[in-house]
């Protein structure tokens, strides 16, 4: 089983964000990206966790938003990737924080 949720945030650095995001995960955990698009997966046992599977985070840029997808194994730690996905990107752009984030069910 997956559940899934988008969130379109509103920036016009959502390049700069996406690329500072992947590469602050990507020393310990599994990332591909681009300027545009990245993706980082989230291991079913991170950090002591255990969750029926792994969880997938991908990110597109477009010139007014960052696009945001969580693909999780269930609705615990869904949950728990929208806190860490928000609060990360807060801290990456602290100038325009809090961002908006408009969660809806994929």
């Amino acid at each position: 089983m997956t559940v899934s949720e988008t969130a379109k945030v509103p920036t016009a650095s959502a390049s700069k964000y996406l690329q500072q995001l992947c590469k602050h995960w990507q020393h310990n955990l599994t990332v591909e990206f681009t300027a545009d698009h990245g993706t980082v997966t989230f291991p079913k046992d991170a950090r002591g966790a255990d969750w029926p599977g792994d969880a997938l985070v991908t990110f597109d840029a477009s010139g007014e938003a960052l696009d945001v997808r969580i693909d999780a194994s269930v609705a615990e730690q869904l949950e728990g990737l929208k806190g860490a996905v928000a609060r990360h990107l807060d801290r990456f752009a602290f100038r325009e924080a809090p961002l908006a984030f408009d969660w809806q069910v994929a």
